[in-house]
């Protein structure tokens, strides 16, 4: 290994990593995006249409919504609300994907376009999510099973829970030590790679320097299964809107306990759930903003402003209060009175984002 000393209780860093980081740019997701957009999967197409007949509800301001209200099956015309801005923002944001995988797969000159190609879909959506903190994207590949995987997920919860950021009881050392050596040999008999350390190592400096939303463990095996861990329960996807998402697998009779599902379609229930300290040296806390839509505008709404009818503005939208901000901005926020999905500060605001918000601006459905 690299500079430093690892241990299963040492914070590591990702200098101490051997695995190769292979990162694939904008560029390179933009060229995924269309190829996945020429040679699209049917279950996917059609769960995005089933999301288009169903149109949005009135009463969605704070609800994660997917909406796709206008023109063709192309990611600027598909819109997300991101959970930590309450903003709607089309799917055609791209961003860097950074994949950790063993040199003998570099050594077999194996690509890693195919890894990211594979959960595209998924990528999009829970890029489109996160208005910050979702530039770059981490995956680390191994050639595990799944109940490997399952018995990796649990170890990673156990330490997120009781040695991430704090000192740890000696009978929780002991538990962690033991599954650390447990899961070293099973891997190592099974031959897999990289190494159970070498995953640990990188999975948890990748936690402490990156903080990213989620980080995804991808196993590329004949069958490819993937587990998308989370540290925040509030980045994980809504159960009421993507209860019925594509497990990926092409046989037409999968079920729940598909090896290819990889996307939590029962919102927290069906999640990895990760326990991350937040706040001082391990990052900011994590709190939900309603912002103004305008990308730009740096305004946030009160979460506990009252809801209520007001005057309608020049430009279409609802005032919920008459309160100014110091910079002349509408104090609780005007709401698209077409749509009701968005909010702004000011009319200028919602001037200037209109052209954006016109490919998504459509009455919801009724009640």
């Amino acid at each position: 290994m690299g500079a430093g000393h690892y241990s299963a209780l040492s914070q590591p860093t990702l200098e101490m990593s051997e695995l190769v980081c292979k990162t694939l740019d904008h560029d390179a997701t933009d060229i995924l995006i269309d190829k996945w957009l020429e040679h699209r999967n049917d279950a996917y197409w059609e769960w995005f249409q089933n999301i288009r007949q169903r149109k949005h509800a009135a009463n969605t301001l704070k609800r994660q919504v997917i909406a796709w209200n206008k023109g063709d099956f192309v990611p600027e015309n598909i819109f997300c609300r991101t959970v930590d801005t309450s903003r709607l923002i089309p799917l055609d944001r791209t961003w860097t994907t950074h994949v950790y995988h063993h040199r003998s797969m570099q050594d077999r000159k194996l690509s890693m376009m195919p890894v990211v190609f594979t959960m595209l879909p998924e990528l999009m959506l829970l890029r489109g999510m996160h208005d910050h903190g979702c530039d770059d994207v981490y995956i680390i590949v191994t050639d595990v099973k799944k109940q490997e995987m399952d018995d990796i997920t649990d170890y990673f919860k156990l330490v997120c829970r009781y040695a991430y950021g704090k000192k740890c009881k000696p009978s929780r050392e002991c538990q962690i030590q033991y599954e650390h050596m447990r899961l070293t040999h099973t891997l190592l008999r099974q031959r897999r790679t990289p190494c159970f350390p070498q995953i640990d190592l990188i999975f948890r400096a990748i936690l402490y320097e990156k903080r990213p939303p989620f980080i995804i463990l991808f196993s590329h095996q004949t069958t490819s299964y993937s587990q998308i861990l989370f540290t925040h329960s509030l980045f994980v996807p809504a159960e009421d809107i993507f209860f019925d998402f594509p497990s990926g697998c092409p046989n037409p009779c999968c079920n729940d306990d598909c090896e290819m599902i990889r996307f939590p379609r029962r919102g927290i229930e069906g999640a990895v759930i990760l326990s991350v300290k937040r706040g001082g040296k391990y990052g900011k806390r994590i709190r939900a903003k309603e912002m103004c839509n305008w990308v730009d505008c740096a305004v946030s709404f009160s979460e506990d402003m009252r809801q209520g009818d007001g005057e309608t503005s020049s430009e279409g939208s609802q005032s919920n209060g008459n309160g100014e901000c110091s910079n002349g901005s509408t104090k609780n926020g005007l709401v698209c009175s077409k749509c009701r999905l968005v909010k702004y500060c000011s009319p200028e605001h919602q001037k200037k984002d209109w052209e954006e918000h016109r490919r998504v601006c459509a009455k919801p459905a009724s009640a």
